[in-house]
């Protein structure tokens, strides 16, 4: 494993020495301010003002050079035009063939200044989180906020390169320009979109898309997935992406997720009537409902364990659980079983892969479609949501084939175990099993002269995101040498190997945000779990109402996403929307109690429908937070964040089901408030745990 100081050294150009940032210097100085924090020698505010100086310097002098080398392109590529015009009125080809491989000598120094832009933007990211974890301050959010949007601010060039945009495009045309193409065209701007055969300019707008990090919709999706994203990024082995990557087997992934989702939903409208035909009361719904979700909470493990080996068996043992746990849930009514019913459920639980999902997104999906594919997973989960309540109001018919009764009640049943018998089917036909990589980092061989930097490295290169979720990994050569092994150790690449070691690397402020996961999954199932009950009892609603309502509240999860990952998140910062969300989903659970005035339908639609989606815009938005700040360590192996997130969502879901049919003992009179009580004191509480965290970090 190689140390990002060590890394960044050996891929330095040489004739750039002087301009790269000197992240060696840098560490050794917060070394030295801890110390002297330590002995008294210096206080806070010091050592912030001088860290920020010695900061702005560093971004300065890149800057300043970045801009440099910028007008020196462009210098060359206004020489090239001024040919490029000559030639297109005296036409020459063996002319109009070096002006074509001038340009691309052009493209190749363009993506080495790129790739310059992202080793600084990843040593600067590294040193401020550096510094915010020794001295427990998020310096980070202060310089950044402070320096972004400064009508003097350098920053905006190495986060946001601006200027490198416009070369690229030149750079693009003027190859595009020079190839033959059939027609009376103008200019290039009247072509179709034909790819173009020139491996520079592929290059060039690869590097041209990563550094636009896709949009803010898909970035935001994207996180809301938490599909855990590794640091560092390995040029010259990224291949293996393209190679392993199966369009139709990240179709079936995702048909996984939306099946599974449509299968939790589907029986909420009819859960209660039921339990009712079966003998059971009505709030038994509540344990039929989460008897999946208890299931979830063993399979999840297990699954996330199996994706180390394979992808395509977790998902055959997934589709076969589901159809088992269909069939029994759907023959339960015949057989006059509330005990099968519940193993139905349970078997149903059990074939939760959202694990496996997750997993072959972060490993098998090439790092220029991931951000798509993640937010296909999150929009995969929304509809199925939608569709689950939406198609068990269609389900309202009664007839009986031999001795097997099909009616709202089992039809959910048999519909989903046919669901996934197809889907099996389709499984073993179309999926492809990924070639399974190392999980050791290869290390690229050093060039024999540091002043030559091999272009299909650099062409390569670039490509990669540079703004990267984990930052710590493969740092501990350089820790060991300038802060001991205690960092080393903090800092190594190894994954946790269980849920207590997994625990162990939670900060503080992420275990806010999985307290805050745990709150808002605890008040939505409540919400939805209760739904048939509660407006049966209030309002006389028919199975096919309550359907219509779960339907569009799955309907909203989009359209907000939509909204807070294009408009919202670029007007507040995501602590601010944090906050304000889980106000709120607080305000949401106040107005749905039932207190001196009759109850009536305007008060529980608007408030069910504030308390959603206010829960679906803190979710998007902790999730978001939660992939920035958890620890690398947690990127991969079993016990990864989104196994964490998932069993703290599960856990939840679980609770709350066992609330539900725990109140129903009080009565169905009471049922309403007494659930609603719990996820009032877990929000409040997750309010000030919010309120404390920020206030001890800003």
């Amino acid at each position: 494993m190689v140390a990002f100081g060590k890394k960044l050294k050996e891929r330095h150009i040489q004739e750039w020495q002087g301009y790269y940032i000197n992240y060696k210097l840098m560490k050794k100085k917060v070394k030295q301010y801890s110390n002297q924090i330590e002995a008294g020698v210096l206080d806070r505010r010091h050592v912030l003002k001088d860290f920020s100086r010695m900061l702005d310097y560093q971004i300065e002098k890149i800057v300043l050079f970045l801009l440099e080398q910028q007008g020196v392109l462009a210098k060359r590529i206004a020489g090239y035009n001024e040919q490029q015009g000559v030639l297109q009125e005296q036409p020459d080809i063996s002319k109009m063939h070096q002006l074509r491989e001038a340009y691309r000598d052009v493209g190749r120094d363009l993506l080495k200044l790129l790739f310059f832009v992202e080793m600084n933007a990843i040593g600067l990211r590294k040193i401020l989180k550096k510094f915010d974890k020794r001295f427990g301050y998020k310096f980070t959010d202060y310089y950044v906020k402070t320096r972004a949007n400064h009508p003097y601010s350098q920053l905006q060039q190495v986060f946001k390169h601006v200027g490198l945009g416009a070369v690229v495009g030149a750079v693009s045309r003027n190859l595009a320009e020079l190839q033959d193409h059939p027609g009376s065209y103008l200019s290039i701007y009247d072509q179709p979109a034909l790819p173009l055969q020139d491996s520079v300019i592929d290059s060039l707008k690869a590097a041209a898309d990563r550094l636009t990090y896709s949009t803010n919709f898909l970035n935001f999706l994207g996180q809301h997935a938490l599909i855990m994203q590794e640091d560092f990024p390995i040029p010259v082995d990224q291949e293996h992406d393209d190679q392993s990557y199966h369009f139709m087997s990240l179709l079936l992934n995702l048909g996984n997720t939306f099946l599974y989702m449509v299968n939790t939903y589907i029986i909420v409208p009819t859960a209660d009537d039921y339990s009712m035909s079966l003998g059971a009361a009505a709030t038994v719904c509540g344990v039929v409902i989460g008897a999946m979700a208890v299931a979830q909470v063993f399979s999840s493990v297990y699954f996330s364990a199996w994706s180390n080996k394979s992808y395509f068996k977790p998902l055959v043992f997934s589709s076969i659980a589901l159809f088992a746990g269909n069939t029994m849930y759907a023959l339960a009514y015949d057989l006059k079983s509330i005990t099968i019913l519940l193993i139905g459920r349970l078997f149903c639980g059990l074939g939760s892969a959202r694990a496996v999902n997750r997993r072959y997104i972060s490993d098998c999906v090439p790092l220029k479609i991931r951000m798509q594919a993640s937010a296909g997973f999150v929009s995969a989960s929304a509809l199925g949501m939608a569709c689950g309540p939406a198609l068990a109001g269609l389900l309202q018919t009664n007839f009986k084939i031999s001795k097997i009764t099909f009616n709202q009640d089992t039809l959910p049943g048999w519909v989903m175990a046919f669901a996934w018998l197809m889907y099996l089917i389709w499984l073993c036909i179309c999926f492809k099993e990924p070639a399974r990589r190392l999980e050791e980092n290869h290390v690229p061989q050093e060039s024999t002269s540091n002043s030559v930097v091999d272009h299909t490295v650099l062409e390569k290169g670039p490509t990669q995101p540079l703004l990267l979720k984990s930052e710590e990994q493969k740092d501990g050569e350089d820790d060991q040498e300038c802060d001991g092994s205690e960092e080393a150790i903090e800092e190594s690449h190894k994954p946790a190997n269980s849920i207590a070691s997994a625990y162990r690397l939670l900060t503080p402020s992420v275990k806010v945000q999985l307290l805050i996961y745990f709150m808002l999954k605890y008040a939505m199932e409540i919400l939805l779990s209760e739904s048939s009950v509660v407006t049966t009892y209030y309002f006389h609603w028919s199975t096919g109402r309550v359907a219509i309502f779960l339907a569009c509240l799955g309907l909203t999860v989009l359209p907000v996403n939509v909204v807070v990952g294009s408009y919202i998140s670029n007007m507040f910062e995501d602590r601010q929307i944090l906050l304000v969300s889980e106000i709120m989903v607080c305000v949401g659970i106040l107005l749905s109690f039932q207190v001196l005035v009759p109850y009536s339908v305007p008060q529980y639609v608007v408030s069910g429908l504030i308390m959603f989606v206010s829960a679906e815009v803190l979710e998007g938005v902790n999730l978001s937070l939660l992939s920035r700040v958890m620890s690398s360590r947690l990127s991969r192996g079993t016990y990864n964040g989104g196994l964490l997130s998932t069993e703290a969502g599960t856990i939840a879901r679980v609770i709350a089901d066992g609330t539900i049919t725990l109140a129903g003992y009080l009565g169905e009179s009471r049922l309403l408030n007494v659930t609603l009580l719990p996820s009032l004191l877990i929000c409040i509480g997750s309010i000030i745990a919010t309120c404390l965290t920020y206030n001890s970090l800003y």
